[in-house]
């Protein structure tokens, strides 16, 4: 793969990932370096995140697993969010020299996010058209997913649109993005109440 970084690229190399079964928990790692590493890191916390997820809704484990399950996905969001926030990083400094011209936008969602929102469309698309080969449903089953797939197609079509759009008028200085840093509280022990509440009550004893 090239180093560009335009929608098509992604949304292949989205998809190239999803063509190998159990990609993000068996492959080895395709990039080493570069913002490819990143999208790719992007990914891979993505897909794991979705397994997880789906984990976390089990009825019949133990709250043991669930429990394994719910830290797993603090973790994985947490990489993922490092990942969008990596991305925006290094276009940022690839647009570093554009002079931004009188009136240029301030777009709200950032290249990085717009990566991410990508990866996830294409785990809806993927695990949706697993659906639509099931032999235990009924017809109406297959067709309801086989229309999920469809607007879910034109949706990463419009979405990657926006993508090329923003990098497009970024680089001609017409538009601009920032790096927002999503601070996950829940995450740091100095910041959940719930976690250094216990910290305190422990030394209170």
């Amino acid at each position: 793969m090239s180093e560009r970084h335009g929608s098509e690229d992604i949304v292949s190399f989205h998809d190239l990932c999803h063509s190998t079964a159990n990609w993000a928990k068996t492959a080895p790692v395709r990039y080493a370096a570069g913002r490819w590493q990143i999208v790719e890191l992007n990914h891979r916390n993505n897909c794991l995140l979705w397994d997880e997820e789906d984990l976390a809704r089990r009825m019949n484990v133990p709250a043991e697993e669930i429990a394994a399950n719910k830290r797993a996905i603090d973790g994985f969001n947490q990489r993922r969010n490092d990942a969008i926030e990596r991305i925006d990083e290094i276009l940022l400094e690839s647009l570093a020299h554009v002079e931004r011209n009188p009136g240029a936008s301030l777009n709200s969602e950032t290249a990085g996010s717009i990566a991410d929102r990508l990866s996830i469309l294409s785990l809806k698309i993927h695990h949706m058209r697993l659906q639509t080969v099931r032999v235990d449903v009924d017809r109406s089953h297959i067709e309801n997913c086989g229309a999920r797939v469809s607007r879910f197609l034109t949706q990463r079509s419009d979405l990657a649109g926006c993508f090329d759009r923003l990098l497009a008028e970024s680089g001609r200085g017409d538009a601009w993005f920032r790096v927002y840093r999503q601070f996950k509280m829940y995450n740091d022990p100095n910041l959940n109440p719930s976690i250094y509440g216990e910290k305190n009550q422990r030394k209170s004893v």
